[in-house]
C-alpha cells in the first residue's frame, strides 16, 4: 500500500533528483515553456509553482531563499522582475502540463509541455527578417 507515499522518485537517486529538479526550474523559468516527460513536469509543477510564490514578495530574504533553491542569479532576477508581477494578482495555478499525443523517439516516453499559463508570445523574427534571411540563404545556394 502506498498510504502516505508523496512525490515522484523517477528512477533517480536523491542528489541526481534534486540536481535534475534545479536544472528544470532555471529552464523553466529562462524559457517559460520546456519539453519533457509527463511524470518529470508532474514532479516540477510544485516547486516551481513555490518559487512563483516566492517571486511574487520582492524582499531580500525572499531573494536569499530563491537563490538557495535555483543557484542562478539570472533565474532569480527574471523570477522577481517578470514573473512575480505578472503572477501579483493569480492566488496560484501558474503552470499547466499539455500532454503531447507523440510520444519521444527512441523510448516512446510519453511527453508534455510544461508552461506559465500567462506567458508572453515573443515573435523572435519579424517576417521581413525572415524573408530577407530566405532570400540571402537561396542566394548563397545558388
Amino acid at each position: 500500500m502506498r498510504h502516505r507515499v508523496a512525490g515522484y522518485k523517477l528512477g533517480r537517486t536523491a542528489s541526481h533528483r534534486k540536481a535534475m529538479t534545479k536544472n528544470m526550474m532555471n529552464s523553466l523559468i529562462e524559457h517559460e515553456r520546456i519539453t519533457t516527460t509527463v511524470p518529470k513536469a508532474k514532479h516540477l509543477r510544485p516547486y516551481i509553482e513555490k518559487m512563483i510564490t516566492i517571486g511574487k514578495t520582492d524582499t531580500q530574504a525572499n531573494r536569499r531563499r530563491a537563490f538557495a533553491k535555483l543557484r542562478d542569479k539570472e533565474s532569480v532576477k527574471k523570477l522577481f522582475g517578470v514573473l512575480g508581477p505578472r503572477f501579483a494578482e493569480r492566488e496560484g495555478g501558474y503552470c499547466r502540463i499539455l500532454k503531447l499525443s507523440k510520444p519521444r523517439l527512441g523510448d516512446a516516453g510519453e511527453q508534455a509541455i510544461i508552461e506559465f499559463v500567462e506567458r508572453t508570445l515573443v515573435d523572435e523574427s519579424p517576417p521581413e527578417e525572415l524573408a530577407k534571411a530566405t532570400e540571402e540563404l537561396a542566394a548563397a545556394k545558388a
